[in-house]
């Protein structure tokens, strides 16, 4: 997906929830480096919450124990993406009733993201999203209609 010139970061994360925390402080820091500004952090941060959260919830790790979480800022996009060792199920997106507790996260992901996708691997699966570099006010009202935000 990135060009040469984009910055790119890999991260080896644990398989445990409190793992979410430290992609989004990485993530956070290499976008605030890149002078993001700060609604396309908090969707990117989103973003990467959700499909990290979901790695650990639905899916086993990588050998190893670990997920891989990379991104690349591109000039026009952020790019992410989640690789763990896949699961029973592929992610997608889910219709929840009004009063369930979950399954609305992928739903937030293709609100927010320009694309997203699942790219299944011999013994890996990796969940992709590309943000774009500027928040519109479109996809603002997009996601307060979905009752996502």
């Amino acid at each position: 997906m990135s060009a040469a010139h984009d910055p790119t970061s890999t991260v080896s994360i644990p398989h445990t929830r409190s793992s979410v925390g430290t992609a989004r402080r990485a993530l956070v820091r290499d976008l605030r480096a890149a002078g993001m500004a700060v609604p396309v952090i908090e969707d990117s941060v989103l973003v990467l919450s959700e499909l990290v959260s979901n790695a650990v919830k639905h899916a086993a790790p990588l050998p190893g124990g670990d997920i891989s979480v990379r991104w690349a800022i591109g000039r026009d996009s952020v790019h992410l993406e989640i690789t763990d060792g896949g699961g029973p199920t592929v992610p997608r997106v889910e219709s929840p009733t009004a009063s369930a507790l979950g399954g609305r996260g992928l739903d937030i992901v293709r609100t927010v993201c320009t694309g997203w996708g699942v790219t299944e691997g011999p013994d890996r699966v990796t969940v992709w999203a590309d943000l774009p570099r500027q928040v519109t006010a479109i996809s603002r009202r997009a996601m307060q209609a979905a009752g996502c935000h």
